[in-house]
């Protein structure tokens, strides 16, 4: 587990960023921020769609944000909103896939860190790349 600090300062960055979230149909704005293990911080935001189905979650987003940057190794990942819900299915698979086991912090949308939890806690008995071999 990353130290209180680091995760603190996640936290702050997923709820800076969830200000630019792009929610305009359900309002539910979402920031993610998510720590490189080269110490870098990627953030990015849920964009909508009036097609809902074509709809971005922002842990999705700032994991391709990642990649994009040419990041493959992460340590954690820290989601604001309206509460500090959980990620939705889609992305607790992606984020195993993408990441293996890395905290995750939920925080409301000031920043306030309301549970810290881990993508494998997330999503028990995750299909992975091991189960295509």
């Amino acid at each position: 587990m990353i130290k209180q600090e680091k995760q603190e300062i996640l936290a702050a960055a997923a709820a800076e960023v969830r200000r630019k979230a792009h929610a305009p149909y359900s309002h539910f704005c979402v920031g993610a921020a998510l720590l490189a293990e080269d110490g870098d911080i990627i953030t990015g935001i849920n964009m909508e769609s009036s097609s809902y189905g074509l709809s971005v979650c922002a842990e999705r987003n700032t994991l391709a944000t990642a990649v994009a940057q040419g990041k493959k190794q992460f340590k954690a990942m820290a989601v604001s909103s309206r509460g500090g819900v959980t990620p939705c299915g889609a992305c607790r698979q992606v984020i195993y896939d993408m990441c293996g086991r890395i905290d995750i912090i939920l925080a409301d949308e000031e920043g306030r860190i309301k549970k810290i939890t881990d993508s494998k806690k997330l999503l028990p008995d995750a299909f992975g790349d091991k189960d295509l071999e």
